[in-house]
């Protein structure tokens, strides 16, 4: 700059008049500080010997400056708290919210599930493929058959063109039974109807009386035209078109019959809807037979498990549907299974008469028997011996529920009182009874697991809450039916508005859950309708049973 100021030039010389000379003021140059680093604890000896405070520490061993603790945190600010919410949102790492369409979602997820592949859904990596990639439609042409030799029409290397098949691809082909596994399942069938025959013509005529004998194999007969449809699915498949979620379903109570069913003989003893689907219904007859309903598609029975000599008194799903238990007056408890009719296990203690029998709804190899030798024996199915004993009952045991995430169970029976139990702990935990109490034989869970309701022997249906403590709801009962001396089994409606029962003069009666109050009431059977129960997937399809042997199904 100062250079700049002593610049003169030739000819300003020569025009300096009488020795003037003239004189430049320097130009000023602002200067500007920029600091770039941001407002943060900096780098100083001091911090490099700092430890981090790890996350939940409650002490601090050393001392820190005060400067230190004032100044900002180093990094971006996160004032809502959104990274540290979203690096705990799941226990196997972060999941980051995402707008994806439901169609292209849907279709992605279900190629994956079929194929094995899908388009990577980050953000940037649309093109790019996860999962099997060998399977993408890329690498599947190196997988496709042969053409064939145009002029083979039929054979080996005859000419399909572009309708070749992928490798390891079975469409088309033949699946099922063999000829001879036909051959051989007709002749088994075959060789059944024979005995039916032999067993029905020395049959005795005393009503009632079973063909099946004590010691004899158990049998099923099969009512249907074929076991299996022509995609090899037997009743057990659960229809496409059956709704499985009925959460945001009102429940209304039936107005029509749409189906009766004359099932036993003397007189039905309870039913039962598979678990999830409702799509079939079990029965057990006082004729000693358990028999399957098609409550979905076709209405018809489906098929008929014999092997008990006497009259069956329950039925219980276990908690996947394959399988179920039947408990008879002739002290065998059986356990079948409900796609092939095959009795897989049968179970009996000291002889006693098994009341009431319930799977464990999270384990199906554990079941509870309550028996009249005032006992609740629990049985473990894969070693098939009694592995505990519940015995502080002083009648027989006339219903089993499990409640509280099925960790505890309630029994009652035939000493008025009703007592919980610690799931594989011997000691009762609660007893309720009281001088006033009538037999509480048969209990039914509400839907929110929160009440339970019992059929009191004084004409009425009681409730107790479910929760840490058991105790009777006194403002919420329901009156007016008629079920002294009857174990009428009430069932809750699938969205929990109502209460159904039937009563012994055969009426069905439906109360309002909130108000107590009767909803409707009509005549269902001629005799007493002994049980209740409501579709899991219908909203307003109920079953009911009673001892004139009839079935009715109402919507």
């Amino acid at each position: 700059m100062e250079a700049l100021s002593q610049y003169r030039s030739d000819s300003s010389d020569n025009e300096s008049d009488g020795g003037q000379t003239r004189t430049y003021a320097a130009p000023v140059v602002r200067q500007y500080k920029v600091d770039t680093a941001p407002d943060v604890i900096s780098q100083t000896p001091e911090h490099n010997i700092t430890n981090y405070i790890a996350p939940g520490q409650k002490k601090m061993y050393y001392n820190m400056p005060y400067e230190m603790l004032t100044q900002p945190l180093v990094g971006p600010s996160d004032k809502d708290g959104e990274f540290s919410v979203r690096a705990r949102n799941m226990t196997s790492g972060t999941a980051e919210e995402q707008a994806v369409d439901e169609n292209t979602f849907r279709r992605q997820e279900r190629l994956f599930r079929q194929q094995g592949f899908a388009n990577n859904p980050t953000i940037g990596a649309e093109n790019e493929i996860i999962g099997n990639k060998s399977a993408e439609p890329r690498a599947q042409k190196a997988q496709r058959k042969a053409k064939g030799d145009s002029g083979v029409i039929d054979g080996e290397n005859a000419y399909v063109g572009p309708w070749a098949q992928f490798e390891g691809d079975t469409t088309g082909q033949t699946c099922g039974p063999t000829a001879e596994q036909l051959a051989e399942y007709e002749e088994r069938i075959a060789q059944a109807d024979t005995v039916d025959a032999a067993q029905s013509g020395k049959r005795s005529k005393t009503k009632g009386v079973t063909s099946y004998a004590a010691g004899q194999d158990e049998r099923t007969l099969f009512h249907g035209q074929s076991e299996r449809d022509y995609q090899g699915r037997t009743y057990m498949h659960v229809p496409s078109d059956l709704q499985r979620d009925v959460s945001d379903q009102t429940c209304y109570a039936p107005k029509r019959l749409i189906k009766e069913w004359k099932a036993h003989a003397n007189g039905v003893s309870a039913i039962r809807f598979i678990p999830h689907s409702g799509h079939l219904l079990l029965s057990s007859g006082m004729d000693g037979l358990v028999k399957l309903f098609d409550t979905h598609a076709s209405l018809k029975q489906q098929r008929t498990y014999i092997g008990h000599a006497k009259a069956v008194r329950d039925v219980s799903f276990a908690p996947n549907g394959e399988t179920f238990v039947s408990s008879s007056y002739d002290t065998f408890s059986k356990i079948w299974d409900t796609e092939t009719g095959a009795c897989k296990q049968r179970l009996s203690a000291s002889g006693a008469v098994p009341y009431v029998a319930r799977f464990h709804p999270d384990d199906e190899n554990t079941v509870l028997v309550g028996q009249s030798d005032k006992k609740i024996v629990q049985w473990d199915l894969r070693a098939g011996e009694i592995v505990q004993e519940y015995n502080q009952h002083l009648g027989a045991i006339n219903s089993l529920t499990f409640f509280d995430a099925n960790r505890r169970f309630i029994s009652t029976s035939d000493d008025k009182s009703m007592r919980v139990w610690e799931f594989g702990i011997p000691v009762v935990i609660k007893l309720v009874a009281d001088p006033a109490m009538h037999s509480v034989p048969a209990v039914a869970l509400h839907p929110n697991q929160k009440w339970l309701a019992g059929q009191s022997m004084d004409n009425r249906i009681v409730v107790y809450s479910a929760g840490e403590r058991i105790k009777p709801h006194r403002r919420k009962e329901f009156k007016g039916h008629l079920t002294a001396g009857f174990a009428c089994q009430p069932a809750f409606a699938t969205d929990g508005s109502m209460v159904a029962s039937g009563d012994a003069e055969g009426n069905v009666w439906c109360w309002d859950w909130q108000s107590t109050r009767v909803v409707t009431k009509w005549r269902a059977h001629d005799k007493v309708a002994i049980c209740t129960a409501w579709h899991p997937c219908e909203p307003s399809r109920v079953a009911t049973c009673s001892w004139d042997g009839s079935i009715k199904l109402w919507d």
